[in-house]
Formats: structure tokens, sequence, C-alpha cells
């Protein structure tokens, strides 16, 4: 995929980046206490909140992960808005008045509230710290993807750029200053969004989609049994042919060129199909389509195949309207491109090939999480695991729980909360026509799905992608703050201050609150490149999990079960932080990162949260059934 770097992005990029560095300096001056670094001082308004919680929230996983996963997956994307937004039930019926009530600053203030436990303090802030990690993962890849078309840099300097800019943000002013931002950029990225939205619509569904759009060639073949005798074309010579999955590929010389093209049979006829190649040599080259990558040969992709409107067969649609445009993406097959991975000849080859799916296909679960006939019993519990994380994991994430503490009473809580639920759930049904826009639009990137809404704002014009890039950089700066807020927080506070004892002035509070920020946004920003070629969306399913399994049973059982102990809580946060965790590192895409075969794994499940989130329930009731003694007094 080539990117052509744009002066106005550049230009839109550092203006934004510069407003931004301005609000840190002048919420510096105000953070002098521990109260108002960590907390904002409780003074923030509740719509402000509200916004914040929004901006907080709707991360690189929403505008960038869920995006990419509607464009290249349909319906399956689209689940992860769903169970985004069902979570904001728990936290508003459940969380939020009582977690106003129990805390002070951190997540940890909130468990140990009715105890005086160090155990709790110490678990708590530990799982805090590995929630907060995990969640600041997809966020720096999400950057150092952004970074790449906006300013023409590799992916790791995205991901340093992005670490640096938030450090300082979060060292200087802490909660003050993150709020704010999150609010602007919560604010923008909602109004752009349904100007994208708006674009889509009026553009419909095309055959054609943009200018840039490159027709694939297809090449007719001669055929005996199972093996390509010749194919026709005086252009293209058959180098090797090789069946991977089912699939057969074949690589073509021309003029010293390498392809690739898969075989189609669908018809009476045979014929190669041209596909998308990436090939590794064996001393580190890529070549992309047999060339280097600055030739532009690897093309933007994703397109309609066949448009049926009104029981006749169109070539576009012409502007459709909300519920119009849902009923005509059933109504199309699609051009979609699968992945498939294999060596020849010593060098890796990666094909991305064309396969038709119908639009009734692309409305329904099945083409990212295999149910139904396709599934199996690992990849229906792999889907529920997903499911049952974020619906829960929501009311569990330390960076949002923290952010009751920014308002002044229990009531501003909840209103705070309701604007929340309010401006994400707008979003969320603004994502299913973002990512349905890249998938029809011919603004896809094979090698990074997250980058689909911002690929489908540059079809309708630099401007709307500048702008667009811009507030999706944002949109990461802000979450990370938070992210960074909670990290620092259960480190010097929780740990340094309750844990420790260690005996500190106001003025010594934030200060080490400002080193552990620093501490933490370089481990982040290693991890983030990484992990750099996995979609974000997944990655923050994972930290929901997380979250789930070790803070959730917590939180439920201390507010709602009176035979909750200290000690049950404890140990139930390790076990459930520590299964997930494990299940995680030892699943089928960990194994992918480790450079080993997915199918080696020892466990099958993607998402640990069907085993982990039961497990921490199980063992804070059997452990406070155990150490009654440890019961909290009233």
């Amino acid at each position: 995929m080539i990117y052509t770097v744009s002066p106005s992005a550049i230009v839109i990029f550092v203006i934004f980046v510069l407003s931004v560095l301005g609000l840190s300096f002048y919420f510096a001056r105000k953070s002098k206490s521990a109260s108002g670094y960590y907390a904002a001082g409780g003074n923030i308004h509740w719509f402000v909140n509200g916004i914040a919680f929004a901006g907080d929230y709707l991360s690189a996983a929403s505008f960038l992960g869920i995006c990419g996963m509607i464009a290249f997956f349909g319906y399956d994307g689209f689940l992860y808005s769903i169970g985004f937004l069902a979570g904001w039930v728990v936290a508003l019926f459940i969380v939020a008045e009582p977690l106003k009530r129990m805390g002070k600053y951190t997540f940890a203030d909130a468990l140990d509230a009715k105890f005086d436990s160090r155990a709790i303090k110490l678990t708590a802030a530990i799982s805090t710290l590995v929630v907060s990690i995990f969640y600041l993962i997809p966020q720096m890849v999400g950057a150092g993807a952004l970074v790449t078309p906006l300013l023409g840099f590799p992916h790791w300097v995205g991901v340093v750029l992005v670490g640096s800019i938030v450090i300082f943000i979060v060292a200087t002013a802490g909660m003050t200053s993150t709020t704010y931002v999150q609010f602007i950029k919560g604010g923008l990225l909602i109004v752009f969004s349904t100007i994208l939205t708006i674009y889509v619509l009026n553009n419909g569904i095309k055959l054609t989609p943009n200018e840039d759009y490159h027709k694939f060639q297809t090449i007719p073949v001669v055929m005996e049994q199972d093996k390509i005798l010749e194919i026709e074309s005086d252009s293209y010579h058959l180098k090797t042919q090789h069946t991977e999955g089912g699939v057969t590929f074949v690589s073509l010389d021309n003029q010293g060129i390498e392809t690739w093209w898969s075989l189609n049979r669908s018809g009476s006829e045979p014929f190669l199909e041209e596909a998308l190649s990436i090939v590794t040599t064996a001393d580190g080259e890529k070549l992309y389509n047999g060339a280097p990558k600055t030739d532009g040969r690897f093309y933007q992709v994703g397109h309609a195949s066949k448009i049926i409107r009104n029981g006749q067969e169109v070539t576009e649609t012409g502007p459709l309207g909300p519920f119009e445009f849902i009923e005509a993406i059933e109504n199309t097959d699609v051009t979609r491109f699968l992945k498939k991975v294999f060596e020849v000849d010593g060098n890796k080859v990666t094909v991305f090939y064309q396969t038709i799916t119908p639009g009734k296909d692309i409305m329904k679960p099945g083409l990212y999480y295999k149910l139904g006939d396709k599934g199996n019993l690992w990849s229906r519990l792999d889907f529920l695991s997903l499911m049952l994380a974020l619906f829960l994991g929501t009311a569990a994430l330390p960076h949002i729980l923290i952010r009751y503490y920014t308002v002044a009473s229990q009531r501003a809580a909840r209103k705070s909360t309701i604007v929340a639920i309010a401006s994400i759930g707008l979003f969320y049904i603004l994502t299913l026509y973002m990512g349905a826009g890249a998938m029809f639009n011919g603004g896809l990137d094979m090698e990074s799905s997250n980058m689909s809404a911002p690929l489908l704002a540059k079809t309708f014009g630099i401007v709307l992608f500048s702008i667009i890039s811009a507030i999706a950089f944002a949109t990461i700066l802000g979450t990370v703050s938070g992210l960074i807020v909670a990290s620092s927080g259960a480190v010097a506070h929780d740990l340094m201050d309750k844990y420790m004892k260690i005996k500190m002035t106001e003025n010594q509070k934030v200060n080490a609150g400002r080193i552990s920020a620093v501490v933490v946004g370089i481990f982040a920003i290693i991890l983030g490149i990484i992990f750099k070629d996995q979609n974000v969306s997944f990655l923050v399913g994972l930290a929901f999990a997380i979250a789930a399994s070790s803070n959730l049973p917590a939180i439920l059982m201390l507010l709602f079960w009176k035979k909750t102990t200290s000690r049950g809580i404890s140990v139930a946060i390790m076990v459930g932080m520590i299964s997930s965790v494990l299940i995680i590192l030892l699943s089928p895409t960990m194994y992918e990162i480790y450079g080993l075969k997915a199918s080696d794994a020892p466990i099958p499940l993607q998402n640990p949260g069907i085993i982990s989130i039961p497990l921490g329930f199980i063992t804070l009731v059997l452990i406070s059934l155990m150490t009654k003694k440890h019961r909290a007094t009233k």
C-alpha cells in the first residue's frame, strides 16, 4: 500500500498536537496537589466528564479497529460495537454511584474502602497496571499505523512519537489536561464520523468505487486434473504451482517480475485471478507484487462485484438513506480478499486472494468467528468468550473507573454516564456505515485493517482524510493519557503511598506519579512496536477479558455480597488476572507472534473470558467463605 504524504495533513496534525501541548502547559500550573493530578480535584462538570468518558472509551479500537473489522469481516466486526456499548449498562446501573461513594483517586481506593488491607492495595495496583498495559498496546499499534500515511514515517516512529507526547501530557498536567483533551477529541470524533457517514451514504455503492480503483486481471488456463499445463497469455509465463489449505496458487513471471495468482474453478473453464503478494526473501528483503513497495504495485482493494436494485443488476445505487444502505448491502456481492501464508524455496509468501461474498453473508455472523456449520466447539466458545468479556469488561477498566472521581457527586457520576452512553451509542452506529463504506470504496490496506476508516476518508478528499487522521491520532493521545494516569496512580498512590507507606508530601506524590508515567510510557512504546501487525480491536478485547476476570468479581461481590472478605478479593484478583494472561500467552495468536505455528498452541481459545471470568468469581466465593474473620466490619 502506497501512502502519499500530504502537506495539509501535516499542517492539521501539527496544529492539533501543539494545541494539546498548549493545553497541558496551561493546566500544569494547576496540578500541584495529588487530588488535582490524579482526579482533577473532583471539579469537572458532569457534561464535560460524560463527553470525556466517550473520548476515553472511543479509543483506537473503536475508530480504527472496529471500522477495520467491519470492512474485512462485516457483521462480525460490528459485534465489537454491540459488546462495547452493552458494557455501559453494567457501568450505569451497578458501578457508577457506588464507586464514586467508595473511592478517592484510584480503583484500589474503592476496593479497599471497607477494609484496611495491604493485600487488596497490592493486588488491585498490580491488576490496574496489567490491564492498563494490555490496553496501551493497541493504542500504540494504532498510533504507528496512523503516522505512516500522515507523516510518511515508519510504524515504530509513530509509536515513539505518540508515547513521547502522551508522557509529556501526563507528566506535566495529569488528569485535568487529560480530561479536556478527551472532551475535545471525543466531540470532534463524533462530529467528523457523522460527516464521513454522510459522505458514504451520498456516494452509495458502485462497481467502480473511485478513480484509484485497480481492475484485477484474469488469465485462462489449460488443466489436466489438478495440474496446470499452460496459461493463455503472451506476457506471463508459468513458474511454480503451490496448493495451500485447498487453494491453488501460481507464480507467474513477466519480464523478471514475479506475481502470484489464485486458481478459480467455479465456472466451466478454469482461470487465474490476479492476487496481491508479499514475498519475504531469506535475506529479509520484501517484494510487493514482485517489486519494491515504492513502485506502487500493491493496490488498495475492496469493492462490490454485483449490485441488485429493485430486481435489476446496476452499476451503482446512487445516494442512499441509512436504512436503504443496509438493504443495498444485502443485495450486493462483495469482492473480499482472504490471506494465506506459506513457504516456497525458502521464501515466505503472503498472498491475498479474491473471494466473492454475498451481501447476506456480510450482514450476519460467521466470516471471522466460525459459527453454525462452519464452526466447531472451540470457535463457538471463543465467540461467547469475547461477548462475555466485552459486556463485563467496561465496568472493570481502571482508566474508566477513575473518571468517576473527577466529578463532585454521585448524582454527577450518574449523569456523566448517561451522557457517555448517548455519545458512544451514536458513534457505534456510525461505525457500521464507515466500515461498510470502506469495504465497498476500494480503500482497504491488506496489511493493516486498522487504516480502513482513514483510507475511506481519503477516497472523499485529502482534507477530510487529514482531519479524520488527526482526530484519530488525538483519540489515541487521549486514551493513552487516561491509561497512563491510571497506571501512575497505581504505582505512586496505591503501591508507594498506601502499600509501602512511604511518607510523601503532596508535591512528592505528584512527582512520583510523573516518574511512573514516564516508565509506563516507555514500556508501552516497546510493546506497541512488537505487536504492530495485530488488529487493535482484537487486542483491546484481550484487555477487556483481563479486566473482567480480575477486577469485576471483586467490584460486584464487594457491592452485593455481604460475606465478601479482603482475602477473597485479593486472591480472586490474582487468580483472574493470572489465568486470563496465561490463556492469552498460550493462544494461537500469541504463537504466531512468537514465530510458531498457531495450530501448535496448547489452548485453542483466542479470548480467555469464558474460563477466567467464572474462575475469578468462584475463587472469591470460596476464599471468602474460608476466611470469614477477614470480613469487613459494619
